[in-house]
């Protein structure tokens, strides 16, 4: 068991037209300095992983709780079926790289991949952050100063679960 926030990734077929995917495999590691980069690992060869090969371009869309059935419906319904438009969700593109992104998402990154690691059917893109599209009802001061209670995040450990209750701070149970 690996507890994981839920993401769906946005990618562009070659066609010019969109999918999405939700992978939670998501995770975040730093480079240098402030030059965070989003590591996403993605298994098998689904279209949103063979669209990160070719364009190194993706939106990753945290889910929310309201996101569920949209979620589940993309991670039951595959690009290789057809368009994935049996239901609705309206889509917009980056600000900053050219991906589609789903209204809905409360925190979206717009990334280019920078560097992939392939270990047997699993390839691990390590992404630059180019732009990050946050809610305006969640301001926050920094990224460490978000009510994760308020962002609603779906987390993902087979199940579907959801965060209950803000706890503390780093050093609210120190004495």
């Amino acid at each position: 068991m690996c507890v994981q926030p839920a993401f769906i990734i946005g990618t562009n077929n070659e066609d010019g037209t969109y999918n999405f995917a939700p992978i939670t495999w998501v995770s975040i590691t730093n480079e240098k300095d402030n030059d965070y980069l989003l590591v996403i690992s993605m298994f098998g060869t689904k279209m949103t992983k063979q669209n990160v090969i070719r364009t190194s371009k993706l939106s990753v869309n945290l889910v929310s709780t309201d996101m569920l059935e949209l979620m589940d419906y993309f991670g039951t319904h595959h690009a290789k079926d057809g368009k994935k438009d049996g239901i609705s969700y309206n889509i917009c593109r980056g600000e900053v790289v050219d991906v589609p992104i789903l209204d809905t998402s409360r925190w979206v990154y717009e990334c280019e991949v920078a560097h992939s690691v392939e270990i047997g059917d699993s390839t691990t893109f390590f992404c630059k952050i180019k732009n990050v599209q946050v809610d305006e009802k969640l301001a926050c001061d920094d990224t460490f100063d978000i009510n994760l209670t308020k962002l609603e995040p779906v987390i993902y450990s087979g199940m579907y679960h959801s965060i209950g209750e803000l706890l503390g701070k780093i050093g609210d149970f120190t004495k």
